[in-house]
């Protein structure tokens, strides 16, 4: 590939992550193709144009079926919710394009099924935005975890937890909607899921509980509505390795911004990340006398890549859409059909399968065990 020409469907918070990440991948990586910013949608015309200007891409519209038949647009960044992945995602694959398409993939599993048969018959490279993965503490876990650092692993736990949605009185918007998924499973826990496939592999079994604090929430219009959706979520899993492990989400949690906090225990010690402290790792091995036993804590470096890509020197520390541009580069390899660190639609299915064996799990109120076949 000479030359990449991209399409963008939204331009909200994902929309500019993905904007700025196409604008930055370049000059960050410099082994990169062209890239073209060639044609924005939005909801309306006027919005497209405003969008398009501030972002730089070259032409806009209010349709976002324009990109489809535009041949010079090569890969396509949906970002618009939940409930429309499917559609656009489909769509654009069926006409030849690539996608790059934010998790989750879709409300229903079903329609999951039918993203990444669209993918397979397409023959294109279709991604989905699991950028945590992407971090280059994140890649050095695996490697200490492949090295067997802490030896056999035994028991790994996840929270996820935010506060955009703590505040009883904050508006009702589509993410309490039953149209947008399950809430906080879905819509929040597939992230922490993405670094368990990519640290562990699949999940086997579960058992879940989902709650809703707050039961409704008040409209713009007046009056209030009841939320749909739940925005706290507990799970138990059992991984496909042996291992246990505990799920915990939290959409409504005051004072937590960006937590993925991920414990790891092993036989021969234990590995310590928090996404709020996304610069650095501790890790624990035992064995070591007890005068000087403790976590090591290992601050992010040139020494882990692509980390030297950005920043010359440790300390300096690397943010979200940092994150982003990585992705954005292994966005690029899977177009390429080089190999790729990335959530395609074929692990993408399997993380989707896992969710909704969790909300079986809470429904049924016991154990489910997932089947991938």
């Amino acid at each position: 590939m000479q030359s990449v020409g991209i399409g963008l469907i939204g331009t909200g918070y994902m929309g500019k992550c993905h904007a700025l990440a196409w604008n930055a991948v370049g000059p960050v990586f410099g082994d990169c193709p062209e890239i073209r910013l060639v044609h924005l949608a939005e909801v309306n015309a006027g919005l497209a144009r405003e969008k398009a200007a501030a972002f730089g891409f070259s032409r806009a519209t209010g349709d976002w079926r324009d990109l489809l038949s535009d041949p010079e647009v090569d890969v396509i960044s949906v970002t618009a919710p939940n409930a429309f992945h499917p559609e656009m995602a489909i769509a654009a694959l069926k006409a030849g394009k690539h996608v790059w398409c934010e998790k989750p993939m879709a409300p229903g599993f079903d329609d999951a099924v039918a993203m990444r048969e669209a993918a397979r018959e397409a023959g294109r490279a279709a991604i989905l935005g699991y950028n945590y993965i992407q971090n280059p503490v994140v890649r050095q876990i695996g490697k200490l975890l492949a090295d067997g650092a802490i030896g056999e692993v035994n028991h790994v736990r996840v929270e996820m937890d935010e506060d955009f949605m703590a505040d009883p009185d904050a508006l009702f918007y589509w993410k309490s909607e039953a149209s947008s998924g399950y809430g906080a499973l879905d819509d929040f826990a597939v992230h922490p899921m993405s670094l368990i496939w990519t640290l562990f592999g699949r999940i086997a079994r579960v058992s879940a509980d989902m709650a809703k604090p707050y039961p409704d929430r008040p409209l713009r219009e007046g009056g209030r509505r009841a939320v749909e959706t739940h925005d706290i979520a507990s799970v138990l899993f059992r991984l496909e390795q042996g291992a246990s492990g505990v799920l915990m989400v939290n959409r409504a949690a005051w004072g937590r911004k960006g937590r993925i906090a991920l414990q790891i225990f092993g036989s021969n010690g234990s590995i310590l990340f928090d996404q709020e402290r996304m610069n650095e790792v501790q890790v624990y091995r035992a064995g070591v006398d007890a005068v000087d036993a403790g976590y090591t804590t290992i601050l992010a470096g040139p020494s882990h890549p692509p980390y030297e890509r950005f920043l010359p020197a440790p300390g300096h520390g690397l943010g979200f859409n940092d994150l982003k541009v990585i992705e954005c580069r292994q966005v690029l390899a899977a177009m390429a059909g080089d190999g790729a660190h990335v959530i395609d639609f074929e692990k993408g299915v399997e993380i989707e399968r896992a969710v909704h064996a969790m909300a079986a799990a809470h429904d049924g109120g016991g154990w489910v065990d997932i089947d991938y076949d």
